[in-house]
């Protein structure tokens, strides 16, 4: 057993340990020192992580877990979403009395993330989705008095409860059908003799249904608004973007497996542009930023797809994936971050005049919603760039001329946000959170500029996208 080929999951695992057992010991003054413990951790796990990025891409514990340019790319990323949020939590959280075992919580959620991007196995891929959502069930109602919250966390729940069967479901269908569950072996079986195409295509559409939900994309995606607009503003900025990350690699090494005569490529751009097209059209209703972020998120799980659709097709479709769901991340964490920082100010009227009141703040909030348009010279832009790239070289033009639509249509409410921002008369000062979200706003309005201008200097986004290959 290569013990060695997991240390960065195991600093996780013992780090999520770790924090239970500190919250039980320490006085509820010095619950915050589990955030520090998560932080380091994290770093931890991080330097891990990079430290694997020379070695060959292989796969190891019998072919389930996969260690390639995708798998610790998106580890990478879904650890630094998890810096992010972590940072955000500790003032947040203070008045809570079970504040440590937060951070415990935070971390299972994020090994599950990772479990599902580097999962080689459908078995694998079931293991990390259910930690991932066990995990972050809780997180969404932590606050036990807040009702929308609970709400949010119910919805939450029995969505997943409903797609997490369809995904299980779906991988024992598959294993009756083919004896196996090993991603490689499959694609040897489908490529050599043939299947039964209904049984297939119902495991297919259980699997896809399944990692839908944790991609917040049609018809998955309903409890990402109200996760959004309920839940703990830090854990809805770490909801928002981490595991979509996971999903959206594992739903690529998926799909890249199946046989051509499935047309799972034009299922998959189908729901790409539902997706993409219910997010806009919701989110240009809405009056509560929260909320608004969350149908931008659905949206957004609309392009990412379109890279998906690709991924066999175009050999920069796995590049463009990652790159649109790190500007993504960079953007969603800031704009978040914003939101915690103000108190969890939501409304859309409580926003109005920040730009002359708290104007750095106002510029982190205006630079995220810009990149989250792709507008130029923003990562977001070089993103989207790769996306519609890939999808026009891969003969799917008509995709990219839905997504280039929508992206005009998103920028309706995202700059009617920054309309009020700058334009309308404020209602005074904008009390802010404390030092901690101070710093996690700084950081990732850093993060999201650091990207921006490594992409002006013709750089590569980061050097996780450069050992990333198909």
């Amino acid at each position: 057993m290569p013990i060695g080929d997991l240390l960065p999951e195991i600093a996780l695992l013992l780090g999520a340990v770790a924090a239970v057992l500190l919250a039980a010991f320490l006085p509820h003054e010095r619950q915050h020192w589990c955030a520090w413990l998560a932080l380091a951790v994290l770093a931890i796990a991080f330097g891990l992580t990079w430290g694997q990025w020379s070695s060959v891409p292989r796969t190891t514990f019998s072919g389930v877990w996969a260690l390639d340019g995708p798998a610790l790319a998106a580890k990478g990323l879904i650890l630094i979403g998890g810096a992010i949020g972590v940072l955000l939590s500790p003032v947040w959280m203070r008045t809570d009395r079970r504040h440590g075992e937060y951070y415990a919580l935070v971390l299972f959620a994020l090994l599950g993330a990772i479990m599902m991007a580097s999962a080689n196995d459908a078995m694998e891929l079931i293991v990390g989705v259910l930690l991932s959502s066990v995990a972050s069930y809780p997180l969404v109602a932590y606050h036990r008095g807040w009702s929308p919250g609970l709400e949010a966390a119910m919805k939450y729940f029995l969505i997943g409860a409903l797609t997490n069967t369809l995904l299980a479901t779906g991988v024992v269908i598959l294993f009756g059908l083919e004896g196996d569950t090993d991603y490689a072996r499959l694609a040897e079986r489908f490529a050599t003799q043939d299947s039964d195409t209904l049984a297939l295509g119902i495991a297919t559409a259980g699997i896809m249904i399944g990692l839908s939900f944790k991609l917040a994309a049609f018809p998955g995606h309903a409890w990402m608004p109200d996760v959004a607009q309920g839940a703990p503003a830090p854990a809805a900025a770490l909801l928002s973007v981490v595991p979509k990350v996971g999903a959206a690699v594992a739903l690529a090494r998926f799909v890249a497996i199946l046989p051509d005569s499935m047309a799972w490529s034009s299922i998959v751009a189908l729901l790409a542009v539902i997706t993409m097209t219910l997010g806009n059209l919701a989110a240009l209703r809405q009056t509560d930023v929260r909320r608004l972020l969350g149908w931008s998120s659905v949206s957004q799980s609309g392009y990412a797809l379109m890279a998906i659709v690709v991924i066999d097709a175009a050999d920069g479709a796995m590049t463009a994936l990652l790159g649109f769901l790190l500007a993504y991340l960079l953007a969603t964490l800031a704009a978040f971050a914003v939101v915690t920082h103000l108190r969890g100010r939501t409304d859309l009227a409580d926003y109005h005049g920040l730009a002359r009141t708290r104007p750095i703040i106002a510029a982190v909030l205006i630079l995220a919603l810009l990149s989250l348009v792709g507008i130029p010279p923003l990562v977001g832009f070089f993103g989207k760039f790769l996306l519609f790239e890939a999808t026009m070289a891969a003969g799917y033009t008509w995709l990219a001329v839905v997504a280039v639509a929508n992206t005009v249509l998103s920028l309706f409410y995202y700059l009617r946000v920054i309309a009020v921002t700058m334009f309308q008369p404020g209602w005074g000062d904008f009390p802010t959170l404390g030092r901690s979200s101070e710093v996690a706003l700084l950081a990732s309005a850093a993060l999201l500029l650091a990207a921006s201008l490594g992409v002006q200097g013709g750089l590569a986004l980061s050097p996780m996208l450069e050992l990333v290959t198909p």
